[in-house]
């Protein structure tokens, strides 16, 4: 689990972002970062030894006429760009280095977090402002982090090495230049209250982008068929509006600052040549030392920009920190137990008492009690909404129900360790959750322990081999985002193939053939037939044919268990599920005879 990082509010500082950054990530390159603000100090210096050189070149070189002198400033002006050259290059690879590296740990620690998190969290904040926070938050915070300390290190250097040329010629000189600037101090702190506020809309804004377009592309078919493009393309361009209008004030805000220095620096420049001025006239001071005081100044004017604007920079990175604390600071709250008990070794066997479960103030579960017995087939079925695929998420531990117990040959599941709880269990679901990864990939999941035999026997067992020959490159070929080169049903037997490799004693079919067509379902059907066999197996079904033969079929109402026993037990019995076979047996009728 990644640290946290501290709480961003009014009162978070600069100081408090590094000394997280440090802590957390960028002491692990403490060498390198040394090494960099090395060369950021020599680089700063610098432009100090520049303005330094000035005042030989015009009392001596261009007044007095020493053609010695010319030599010897001409190469020390020379060196001086050369060595600036080479630690500004130096400073750029490795400032460029550690923030790659500790970018890439952020975004890293941060996935990670996320992974643990309830499925709560998932169904209350879209992927795409999840793959802002990730992207772009990190992103933002780690390229201000790698400026700031850029300023601190190179111009903050330049500005004392500057300013001491400048007060060694003259100190009058200079307090006339910078008498502005303690004016600047409460038109900045204003300018960055109002910087944080446009950024932190701004990062918003862009989450809800990136929401958009996961949207659209997820859901091309549906938008093309119902002709929406013009309406998501409206949508998409009002937010892109919003965005514009946000980094613009964002970018004013920001500019803001840097303009109010150069005002003062104007106002201050204007000072010390009337009276600098007049003192070169009356012959008190030469023009070498005007001319180094100038240049002095004059290039202090970047360096003091920059860190004028440094303030600006840190409110950007302060509301991506804010948005980084927000889901760095939620916990989940289903968790493994500190002292787990051992995982049941025998042919599981499921119980459930009592169970109620409810998503805010709707309840879910009701009361649900049924026992799903070890090595046989328990069928759920019932009206959507009756809590089919809830009990699986309990079972799961996706979710935690209210009261009752979940048992599995006694041991409840809240006492068992979740990593083993879950590795019990396999899953084939109606919508087969495949990654744009290779069969073989998709298959594998990164077992590494798997055998070129074993393999091809659950190739076979799950009837891929049958459509293998039909693609170009076989096991090797792309699945396609979310498993779109392949049919439903080739989804499907990729999936079974999946469970075979895994060979988990409870095997969850959440209506797995429901969306296939007769061919297909008969191929998934007899591929799942092999593989429930030997397994505890939970089945959702919708089409009522697929489970006749379950050794128990639970009935579910509103969720509750409102009836169980086998398919002619339950006809015999008449209730809702004879009332639904029924009716399925009438619409299979009407389809038949159309």
């Amino acid at each position: 689990m990644p640290p946290p990082v501290p709480t961003a509010g009014k009162d978070q500082s600069a100081t408090s972002l590094f000394w997280w950054l440090w802590r957390d990530y960028l002491r692990h390159h403490k060498g390198l970062l040394a090494l960099a603000l090395i060369l950021m100090a020599i680089e700063g210096s610098m432009l100090a030894l520049l303005s330094r050189m000035v005042q030989p070149m015009f009392d001596d070189v261009f007044t007095a006429g020493d053609r010695d002198a010319l030599y010897w400033v001409g190469f020390a002006v020379m060196g001086i760009f050369m060595l600036r050259a080479l630690t500004a290059a130096g400073r750029s690879i490795l400032m460029t280095l550690i923030q790659q590296y500790a970018e890439a740990d952020m975004r890293r620690h941060l996935l990670a977090h996320m992974m643990t998190l309830d499925t709560g969290f998932f169904q209350t904040h879209p992927p795409g402002q999840l793959i802002e926070r990730v992207q772009g938050d990190v992103g933002a915070i780690n390229s201000v982090w790698a400026s700031i300390l850029t300023a601190l290190g190179r111009d903050l250097v330049s500005l004392v090495g500057l300013f001491s040329v400048a007060l060694w010629i003259d100190w009058r000189w200079t307090l006339i230049a910078v008498v502005g600037v303690p004016l600047l101090v409460m038109p900045s702190l204003l300018v960055q209250a109002y910087i944080r506020r446009r950024a932190r809309t701004a990062r918003e804004i862009a989450g809800r982008i990136s929401t958009r377009l996961d949207e659209v592309f997820h859901g091309i078919n549906p938008i093309k068929l119902n002709r929406l493009e013009k309406y998501q393309g409206d949508r998409y361009n009002a937010l892109i509006k919003e965005g514009i209008d946000a980094n613009v004030r964002t970018s004013v805000g920001q500019a803001t600052v840097p303009a109010l220095i150069d005002i003062m620096t104007g106002i201050g420049f204007l000072g010390v040549l009337i009276y600098g001025g007049s003192e070169i006239i009356s012959g008190e001071k030469t023009a070498g030392q005007f001319m180094a005081f100038f240049t002095a100044m004059s290039l202090a004017f970047d360096p003091l920009r920059r860190l004028g604007a440094m303030a600006g920079q840190w409110q950007m990175a302060a509301a991506s920190v804010e948005r980084l604390q927000q889901v760095l600071t939620m916990q989940p709250t289903i968790l493994s137990p500190a002292q787990p008990r051992a995982v049941p070794t025998d042919l599981p066997e499921i119980t459930l008492e009592d169970v109620h479960l409810q998503y805010g103030d709707l309840p879910v579960l009701r009361g649900a009690s049924f026992t799903a017995q070890a090595g046989k087939t328990t069928a759920l079925v019932g009206a959507s909404g009756a809590g089919k695929s809830t009990i699986f998420n309990v079972l799961t531990r996706l979710v935690e129900p209210g009261t009752g117990t979940v048992t599995i040959n006694g041991t409840p599941i809240n006492t068992l360790d979740l990593g083993a709880l879950r590795g019990l269990f396999s899953v084939v679901s109606q919508d087969a959750a495949l990654f744009d990864e290779t069969l073989r990939d998709n298959i594998l999941l990164g077992r590494t322990d798997i055998t070129d035999t074993d393999l091809h026997k659950a190739l076979d067992a799950a009837h891929v081999t049958d459509f293998l020959p039909m693609l170009s490159d076989g096991l090797d070929s792309p699945a396609g985002p979310r498993g779109s080169n392949l049919s439903g049903g080739q989804r499907q037997r990729v999936a079974i193939a999946r469970a075979l490799i895994r060979n988990t004693p409870i095997l969850l079919l959440d209506e797995a053939t429901s969306a296939l067509d007769t061919k297909s379902e008969n191929i998934v059907q007899t591929a799942l037939e092999k593989l429930s066999a030997g397994r505890t197996t939970l089945v959702i079904a919708h089409r009522l044919s697929t489970i006749y033969n379950a050794d128990n079929i639970v009935v579910m109402d509103q969720g509750r268990v409102v009836d169980q026993g086998t398919h002619d037990e339950l006809i015999a019995r008449g209730g809702i599920y004879a009332d639904l076979n029924r009716l399925q047996f009438s619409q299979q009728e009407e389809k038949t005879d159309v």
